[in-house]
């Protein structure tokens, strides 16, 4: 693809669809109350004192396990198929792209989560991101899922925004990422980077990316005035550049927004080339 490459990130779970993505087809696949199932999940995490992705994962294996439930690879997209996302994400990335092309850039989307690769991968717009940094499972010989393979919390999301930056998207492949790359020469600058995310979880990408010189922005459900409040907070901290609903339609505020930044990355590179 010609032009300019530009990285949208986005974090999943209340980003581009409302709640967790295993309350949407899993947990009531299996009449599993959620609060109770996170309840459990964190309850392990503080008497195990470990890390709640784990232990939410290995809570997924022991009740699929118990309720008979296969774990291979096309079961779990089957889940994520079953996903509800919001308003206009369907048509979302073919419309950023086309407004990105107009203007000499070449945008790509990327997952950053701490849901399940898996579930992201059954979804109707997994065709449209270059990579999925989520969390995920070990398979074993047979095919089915036996552990965690991998997990990304809060903290450790900022690596794959480096991943990004420096185009090593190979996850067995440490080397490539902790390598020494002189900024001019990384493949997509920070300030070519836009992060969208929903909360706590994405602060340290909030910051991470703004800091940088890249643009992020928080999202929260139409209506919901508590999730509004704690986005706006994130202003205030100087964390996020803006809060906006989680519409992606046409014409909305979360558009224009996005659009504005591609207006001024086509400038600069406009200014750079004069």
């Amino acid at each position: 693809m010609a032009g300019l490459p530009v990285a949208i990130a986005y974090d999943f779970d209340g980003t581009l669809a409302p709640g967790n993505m295993q309350e949407h087809v899993f947990l009531p696949q299996l009449g599993l109350d959620k609060r109770a199932f996170w309840a459990r999940a964190n309850a392990l995490a503080e008497e195990q004192q470990g890390d709640p992705i784990l232990t939410y994962m290995h809570r997924m294996l022991v009740e699929a396990n118990a309720h008979d439930i296969p774990m291979r690879r096309a079961d779990w997209a089957a889940h994520g198929a079953g996903i509800t996302l919001f308003p206009g994400v369907e048509t979302w990335f073919d419309r950023v792209n086309a407004a990105g092309a107009a203007r000499g850039l070449a945008v790509e989307h990327y997952v950053v989560s701490s849901g399940l690769r898996e579930l992201v991968d059954g979804t109707a717009i997994r065709r449209h991101f270059r990579a999925v940094f989520a969390s995920g499972f070990l398979y074993s010989a047979s095919g089915v899922a036996v552990a965690p393979a991998i997990a990304v919390n809060y903290t450790t999301k900022t690596q794959y925004l480096f991943r990004i930056n420096k185009d090593a998207l190979d996850l067995a492949d440490n080397a490539a990422v902790n390598a020494f790359v002189p900024q001019g020469q990384r493949r997509v600058p920070f300030p070519n980077m836009i992060f969208v995310g929903d909360g706590d979880t994405d602060i340290p990408c909030f910051r991470t990316v703004k800091e940088q010189g890249g643009h992020s922005i928080a999202v929260f459900p139409e209506g919901d005035d508590g999730r509004a409040a704690r986005t706006r907070k994130l202003i205030d901290e100087g964390r996020v550049h803006c809060a906006v609903p989680a519409d992606y339609r046409e014409g909305g505020d979360l558009e224009r927004r996005v659009l504005a930044v591609l207006d001024l990355l086509a400038a600069r590179e406009r200014v750079r080339g004069a």
